[in-house]
């Protein structure tokens, strides 16, 4: 996912370093489709992530009310999944923002602000 994830926002800085204003509209409704799927993964992954944390927590607790070697491998196999998860999930994270971003170029180029177009609306808000 993460190499996936590269992938696209190399593709993309690589056209917004190259294209015209209006061949980035076709790039940017791709765009749109690449992040709604990375939302989509981002949002299973914090689904999974959780469940498999609250897992995590009940096998520590039953280990603390009956101790046993099976539940303590249990707790820290879960443990283990936990952290490996939220490191996965922090990862997904960044990469969506840095998606954030490239959306904002985009939205800039094809409205020609970043290009310093005088004849170009300001931004909301100025």
């Amino acid at each position: 996912m993460w190499e996936e994830l590269r992938r696209h926002e190399r593709f993309v800085r690589g056209v917004l370093a190259e294209a015209s204003p209006a061949a980035l509209q076709a790039v940017r409704d791709h765009h749109d489709r690449r992040v709604r799927d990375f939302q989509h993964e981002r949002l299973i992954h914090l689904l999974v992530t959780l469940f498999v944390a609250l897992f995590a927590l009940l096998s520590i607790g039953w280990l603390l009310y009956h101790p046993a070697p099976a539940t303590a491998a249990l707790a820290a196999l879960l443990l283990v999944l936990t952290a490996a998860y939220v490191f996965h999930y922090f990862r997904l994270e960044n990469g969506v923002q840095r998606l954030y971003g490239l959306t904002r170029q985009l939205d800039e180029r094809v409205a020609g602000r970043a290009l310093g177009d005088p004849g170009a609306d300001p931004p909301r808000g100025a």
